[in-house]
């Protein structure tokens, strides 16, 4: 019996779009055509704009296209005792320390970037005096310090991918000043807990890929294998987002069957020659890794 568990995990906050349906499409491919499992998520630490409307319209959208899932786990906003309880394990394995700064004033500071675009942070509050952080105003938000080592993988659609964590993203937030943990951190709980073995999800998120693996290492979970794949976009290369009302699942619903939608993502991203409608499973018998198109797919 397999061992492959795929995921998705897909944040409530719109009506999921074309791009959404395409990394999922992606994720079931992939763990089915290995014997194994899916598991559904949802991940609404945003509890302002994520709703419980929006999740169920996301599993209506995911069973019209044919994309079942076998177990859904927890959404984030019941899981925060999972996380506090990650965060103590990581204050007695690293250096994780308090800080004050705001997004506005790392901006101000005259400093490298990461890969993502963000300010790399400087070592200011890592440096504090107890004293010091007695004296500060207001709760702090809580960093992981970024070590001089470089976590490399190979991912399944782009090969070797290597960063300096100290250099390419610097100390990074596990937890918010308001409390809300985020993204970087509740990503590898969840799926070390659900024993996720295969992450599809887009190639926008390679680069926080080292930083989760050695979020994994230090909270003793085991590795995974990893799938960036290409982005859709317009024909001007602006990718997809829930602000695309034309690429929603609730409008195109009114314009296609979902075999249509089915077919047309896997005719342009590569997976089948020619256009045609078919189902996900219809897709199941020729699917490989190495038929997917690296380059960004034009949609519109």
């Amino acid at each position: 019996m397999s061992t492959a568990v795929g995921r998705f995990a897909p944040t409530p906050s719109g009506r999921m779009h074309l791009g959404n349906a395409f990394a999922y499409l992606l994720a079931w491919l992939s763990a089915r055509s290995a014997g194994g499992e899916i598991v559904l998520r949802m991940e609404d630490l945003d509890t302002l704009r994520c709703t419980d409307a929006f999740a169920e319209g996301i599993r209506r959208d995911l069973r019209w296209l044919g994309l079942d899932w076998d177990r859904e786990t927890p959404p984030q906003k019941l899981r925060t005792e999972a996380y506090e309880a990650a965060l103590e394990k990581l204050k007695s394995r690293a250096n994780v320390f308090p800080c004050w700064c705001t997004r506005g004033s790392l901006n101000l500071v005259n400093a490298p970037h990461a890969a993502d675009g963000h300010p790399i942070h400087p070592a200011s509050c890592r440096l504090r005096s107890e004293e010091e952080r007695r004296r500060m105003k207001g709760p702090p938000a809580w960093r992981l310090e970024a070590p001089d080592l470089t976590v490399g993988f190979t991912d399944g659609v782009y090969g070797p991918y290597e960063e300096n964590l100290k250099t390419g993203c610097g100390d990074f937030v596990l937890r918010r000043a308001d409390g809300v943990f985020v993204y970087q951190l509740a990503v590898v709980v969840d799926d070390g807990e659900a024993g996720v073995t295969q992450v599809v999800r887009g190639c926008d998120l390679l680069s926080s890929t080292p930083r989760q693996i050695y979020l994994g290492h230090l909270l003793g979970l085991p590795e995974m294998q990893y799938w960036h794949v290409p982005m859709l976009t317009d024909r001007e290369g602006r990718k997809l987002s829930k602000r695309d009302a034309a690429m929603d699942l609730g409008q195109l619903r009114q314009t296609h069957r979902p075999e249509e939608l089915v077919g047309l993502l896997a005719f342009r991203s590569g997976l089948i020659p020619r256009e045609e409608a078919v189902s996900p499973r219809e897709l199941l018998g020729e699917f490989r890794w190495d038929k997917l198109k690296k380059e960004d797919i034009v949609i519109l």
